[in-house]
C-alpha cells in the first residue's frame, strides 16, 4: 500500500464491461510489445478528468506528460476528440474514439471528500475491443496531488506494456548556481519530471555524488565541509544526518548495497592508489575488496548483491571490471576503444550503463554484464554519470550545456532523449526506486 495514498481497485463498477473483459481473448486487447527493436508509440486519448475546478485537468495533464515523455505513447490532441465525456463512469462511445485512431482511452474524475481528502479515479479502455482494461481510485491530501497523476500514469504504463512504470519516483541531484569559478552546489531532490524541487543542503560546502538507499528515505553523499571529502547518510524526510566514517585520505563514489545494509566506496590512500572498500552500516566494520596498485573506483552492486562492477586503470587505461561482492574473481569485461567510467548495474540485472570517452566525445552507453553487446545511446561534448530508472528502461545523466551541466534522460533505444527541466544547472543525478 502506498504511503499517504489509499488504493481501491474498482471491480464490477461497470458489470458488463468487466464481465466482457473476462471472456475476451487476450490477443484482442491493446498491448505494447517492448521486446520489439522498433516500437511505434501507441495512440492514446486522455480526457480531462471531471471535476468542479482545475484540479481534474491538472492531474490528467500530468498523466499525459508522463506517458508522452516515455516515448511509448502518443497522446492525441484533445481538439480531435468527438465525444465529450460528461460521465466518466459510463461506457464511452467507442466508435467516436476509433475514428480518431485512439487505441486506448483514459477517462476519470477528481472530487473532494467530506474529510478534505482528494479522491481521484480513472478508467482505462481498449477503444477497438470496446472493453475496460483497468480502473482504480486513489485518496490523497492536497500535498500529494501530483503523485496521484504519476501513480495513475504508472498504472496505465504497466497495464499497456506489462512492465512497471517509473513516474512515481524522485531524483536526487546537485543543484549548481552562480559563476563558473565560484559555483554554489546544493544537494537537491525533485520529482522525476523536474517538479517539486527541495533543497537538502545550504550550499556552504561542496557536495557530490548523492545516491539513494533501497529503503527510499535515505541517501548517501560526499561533503567537503570539513575540508576533506567525507561520506554522510541523510534521512530525506527528517533531515537527520550522520557521518558514515572518518576515513584517512580521499573518499569517492559511495553507493548502497541492494539490502541497504552496506555502503561501497573507493578510498584513496597516501600511496596514490585507490581501492574499493565496503562498510557494514550496523557494525561500521570495513572490508577491502580490491588491492591494486592502480586506481579502482566507481563501484556499483548488482541487484541481487552478489557482484560489483567498477572501473580500474590496472590495464593501462580505465576499463570496466566485475568481481564478486567479496572481491573475488576480478574480471575485465570492456575492451572497446576509449576510457570507461561510472558503470552502474541495471535494476533488472541484465545491463550495465557507463560513460565512455573516445575521440574527444563523451558517450552514454550500455553493455551486457559480460561486456558483450555494447550500444551507445547518446553522444555529446561532455556528458557523464548515468543513473537508472527503477524499471531499467530509461537512463538519466548530465550534460554540459551553455556554460554548465543540465539533466537529460534517454531510453534504451537511444531515440527518445528528453531534457529534464531545472531552474539552475544540475549534475550527479540519482534515481530513486518507486515510492511507497
Amino acid at each position: 500500500m502506498k504511503k499517504l495514498l489509499t488504493t481501491l481497485i474498482l471491480i464490477g463498477t461497470i458489470a458488463t464491461a468487466m464481465s466482457g473483459l473476462a471472456t475476451l481473448p487476450a490477443m484482442a486487447l491493446v498491448q505494447l510489445d517492448l521486446t520489439q527493436p522498433n516500437i511505434e508509440p501507441l495512440p492514446i486519448a486522455i480526457t480531462d478528468f471531471q471535476s468542479g475546478d482545475a484540479l481534474g485537468a491538472e492531474i490528467s495533464g500530468i498523466v499525459i506528460d508522463d506517458l508522452k515523455r516515455s516515448g511509448l505513447f502518443a497522446p492525441i490532441d484533445k481538439s480531435a476528440f468527438i465525444e465529450k465525456i460528461s460521465n466518466p463512469d459510463a461506457t464511452p462511445r467507442f466508435e467516436d474514439w476509433k475514428v480518431i485512431n485512439a487505441q486506448a482511452l483514459v477517462t476519470g474524475s477528481v472530487g473532494k471528500e467530506a474529510d478534505g481528502r482528494i479522491r481521484a479515479q480513472y478508467r482505462l479502455w481498449d477503444a477497438f475491443a470496446g472493453q475496460q482494461l483497468s480502473g482504480e481510485q486513489f485518496f490523497a491530501n492536497d500535498a500529494n496531488t501530483r503523485r496521484v497523476g504519476h501513480i495513475i500514469a504508472d498504472a496505465i504504463y504497466e497495464r499497456l506494456t506489462g512492465e512497471k512504470g517509473y513516474f512515481d519516483t524522485r531524483v536526487v541531484f546537485i543543484d549548481e548556481s552562480g559563476a563558473k569559478n565560484a559555483r554554489k552546489k546544493r544537494l537537491a531532490i525533485m520529482d522525476q519530471d523536474g517538479a517539486n524541487v527541495r533543497y537538502l543542503s545550504n550550499g556552504k560546502s561542496i557536495v557530490l555524488t548523492p545516491r539513494f538507499s533501497p529503503n527510499r528515505q535515505e541517501i548517501t553523499y560526499m561533503s567537503y565541509e570539513s575540508g576533506q571529502p567525507r561520506v554522510y547518510l541523510l534521512q530525506i524526510e527528517t533531515g537527520q544526518r550522520e557521518l558514515v566514517g572518518n576515513f584517512p585520505g580521499m573518499t569517492f563514489a559511495p553507493r548502497f548495497s541492494p539490502d541497504g545494509q552496506k555502503v561501497i566506496m573507493s578510498l584513496l590512500r597516501d600511496d596514490g592508489n585507490s581501492n574499493i572498500f565496503a562498510m557494514d552500516l550496523r557494525s561500521r566494520s570495513t572490508t577491502r575488496l580490491t588491492n591494486s596498485t592502480a586506481i579502482d573506483t566507481s563501484p556499483s552492486y548488482s541487484p541481487d548483491g552478489s557482484k560489483v562492477v567498477f572501473t580500474s586503470d590496472r590495464g593501462g587505461r580505465a576499463q570496466i571490471y566485475v568481481m564478486g561482492a567479496d572481491g573475488s574473481g576480478q574480471t575485465r569485461i570492456s575492451f572497446g576503444d576509449g576510457v570507461y567510467s561510472t558503470p552502474v548495474w541495471s535494476p533488472r540485472g541484465d545491463l550495465i550503463a557507463f560513460t565512455k570517452q573516445t575521440g574527444g566525445e563523451f558517450q552514454i552507453g550500455v553493455m551486457r554484464t559480460d561486456g558483450s553487446g555494447e550500444r551507445i545511446l547518446s553522444t555529446g561534448f561532455q556528458q557523464e554519470g548515468p543513473t537508472w530508472a527503477p524499471n531499467g528502461r530509461v537512463l538519466m545523466f548530465f550534460r554540459d550545456s551553455n556554460g554548465g551541466p543540465k539533466l537529460v534522460s534517454v531510453d534504451l533505444t537511444g531515440r527518445n532523449e528528453q531534457p529534464i527541466p531545472t531552474a539552475n544547472f544540475a549534475s550527479d543525478p540519482a534515481w530513486s526506486p518507486l515510492l511507497e
